[in-house]
Parts: C-alpha cells; sequence; structure tokens
C-alpha cells in the first residue's frame, strides 16, 4: 500500500441498514441462511479459544469443490473485499494503470488508488473490447453490480487469454456468481478470482471469502496473505456452507423466479435492467431517486440510491428477498 495515496482516497458508499424497523432491500445479501448454520458457529466458539490451523485445510478444501479448483490454489480471506486487496496489493504498483468497469462496485477504484495505481474507467459493457496492453490489471464484475448482467463465458475467457498475453492480471469478482449456473474462472491462468460468503449465504458479518490463483500468482497471494486471516467461526461455518448443494440449488431457484416476477412487476413503473444477480437496478426516470429512497423509507422499506455509483443519475437497486418481503416492496414502490 502506497503510504501517500491513502491520505488522498476516501471512503465509498454502500447499501444496507441496521435498523430493526427497515426491510432492507439495499444490500444484496440472502435473507436466508443454510440450515445447521447457528450450531456449527456455536461448536466453533470452543476450538476459537486456540489459533486456528493457518493453513485452514477444511476450508480450502470446501472452497475448491464448491468453485472446481485446486485446494491448493485457495487463499482464505476475511471476506471478498479482502481477496481483491489481496489481489490488487501483489499486482498494482504506484503509477500503474488498471482497467475498471462502471457502473461497477466502488472499491475496486478505492483499492487500486491506495496501492498508487490509477484507474481507467471502461463501460461495463465495453470491458471485453477493451485492450489490457499497458495496463497492470484489468476487472471484471461478473455478474455486474449494479446492473446486474453476467458476461458471456466464452467472450469472458478470451479476454482472460488477451490479458495473460498482455502480462495483465485480470481480477473476477464472483461475489454474485453462485446464485447463476455460471462456471468460475477460478484455477485460470493469469487470472485472480475473489469469491465471498457474505451474499449467496447471507452472512455478511461473518467475513469469510477466499481468493484463487494459480502459478506465480497464487505464490504471491498465498505469501502476502495475513496470518490467521479468518477466525475459526468464519473458518468452520464456511466450509460448511460451501458444502451445502441443496441450499444452493434451491437459492438460485427461488431467485430466478422471484426475480423474473419482480421485474414484471416494477416494469409498469420503471425501466428494469435484466439481471443474473439477486438484485434489480430501476431507471426512475424523471422522478428522483433520493426522494423515491426517501419515501421508501418513512414506509419501513430500504432501497438503495444508485446515484452513488459512476454513470449514474436516476437509478435505484433493490434486492430481491423472500416471496412475502417481496411483495412488501412491490405495494411500498406502487404507493410511493
Amino acid at each position: 500500500m502506497d503510504p501517500d495515496s491513502v491520505r488522498e482516497v476516501g471512503r465509498v458508499p454502500h447499501g444496507g441498514s441496521d435498523d430493526p424497523d427497515l426491510l432492507d432491500f439495499s444490500a444484496n445479501t440472502n435473507p436466508r441462511t443454510p440450515e445447521g448454520t447457528e450450531e456449527i458457529y456455536a461448536a466453533a466458539l470452543d476450538a476459537a479459544r486456540s489459533y486456528p490451523d493457518d493453513d485452514y485445510p477444511e476450508f480450502r478444501a470446501a472452497a475448491a469443490e464448491f468453485a472446481d479448483c485446486d485446494p491448493e490454489a485457495v487463499v482464505p480471506t476475511p471476506g471478498g473485499l479482502a481477496a481483491l486487496r489481496l489481489a490488487f496489493a501483489t499486482s498494482v504498483s504506484p503509477g500503474d494503470s488498471v482497467l475498471v468497469p462502471y457502473p461497477s462496485f466502488g472499491e475496486y477504484a478505492r483499492e487500486i488508488r491506495l496501492q498508487g495505481g490509477e484507474p481507467e474507467f471502461v463501460p461495463y459493457d465495453e470491458m471485453l473490447d477493451a485492450d489490457p496492453e499497458d495496463h497492470a490489471a484489468a476487472v471484471v464484475c461478473n455478474p455486474n453490480n449494479p446492473t446486474g448482467e453476467a458476461y458471456d463465458d466464452a467472450a469472458l475467457r478470451e479476454f482472460a487469454a488477451e490479458c495473460r498475453a498482455s502480462d495483465a492480471l485480470l481480477v473476477v469478482d464472483e461475489a454474485f456468481l453462485g446464485f447463476t449456473n455460471r462456471s468460475s474462472l477460478a484455477g485460470t491462468e493469469g487470472v485472480a478470482v475473489a469469491r465471498s460468503l457474505t451474499k449467496l449465504f447471507g452472512l455478511p458479518g461473518l467475513r469469510a471469502g477466499f481468493a484463487v490463483g494459480t502459478g506465480d500468482i497464487g505464490d504471491d497471494l498465498a505469501t502476502a496473505r495475513r496470518a490467521w486471516g479468518l477466525g475459526t467461526p468464519a473458518a468452520k461455518v464456511g466450509a460448511y456452507c460451501l458444502r451445502q448443494a441443496d441450499f444452493v440449488a434451491e437459492t438460485r431457484e427461488r431467485v430466478r423466479r422471484e426475480r423474473a416476477r419482480m421485474a414484471d412487476a416494477l416494469a409498469e413503473e420503471f425501466e428494469v435492467y435484466p439481471s443474473d444477480a439477486p438484485f434489480l437496478l430501476l431507471d426512475t426516470g424523471e422522478r428522483d431517486p433520493a426522494e423515491l429512497v426517501s419515501s421508501a423509507r418513512e414506509e419501513g422499506v430500504a432501497i438503495r440510491d444508485a446515484t452513488t455509483f459512476r454513470g449514474l443519475d436516476s437509478h435505484v437497486r433493490v434486492a430481491v428477498r423472500s416471496p412475502d418481503e417481496n411483495d412488501r416492496l412491490l405495494e411500498v414502490l406502487r404507493r410511493v
């Protein structure tokens, strides 16, 4: 991390509310967790009286099965954002430029700037046509946040090959990929993948995730990671959740079904972006997004003001939750 850059970089706004009186559609987390998670967490507390095994063999094995890669390529991290920081810290030097999509997750640019690098912004739907030559890295969010669209698998792998030929690291954020049936780029040469348990398993406060890299990239990630980066409860719960295939399948089907239903209903009042993710981006047209967010909040519902994303000026984002909760959101948005 570049000390001079740290003093010039601010924080990034995010969704999410801890107000118990609000139904939160501003954060894209699963409202459900796998059955048995609480028991696994409780059982891990006694083991937390000792340092965890810094090799994390159980967690790495489960992550490898989930992402379909070699356990040796898995680098445990306290959340997906920590995996992203690790990828940039090992690839970006002061003065380097990095291709960054927009609108997309604001932390990419922030993390790059913390390393002294300079983000070069590219429209997210043009990223795979960008030239990675003379860039230290390129970033892809798949599916993209906040638009929700996933990239074509073949085109993404072709772009990975172009980055590899240009000696540019391709950083792929797969935070929402688990909601789809698409394959991961984990284990692909020249690629660093970031994964998280936050979204799919509904555990944002657990702070569990992992990076995946092979060859020199994997070696750098493994060397640079912090010792004992995962607490024992996070490692135990993470390994358990990653193996809950039925939960994942049920979640994917519920999100697919509810997303389609919500999109049809919301299209009566908003332009709804196509999505492969557990959220929908809405263009509010002439309506002020801030006023819409405020009005919904007065009705007990939190939605995300998406104008905080680069390139968006008339948009809000709503998560896909359970059917009854989604009905409540639709009712509120029709009324406000």
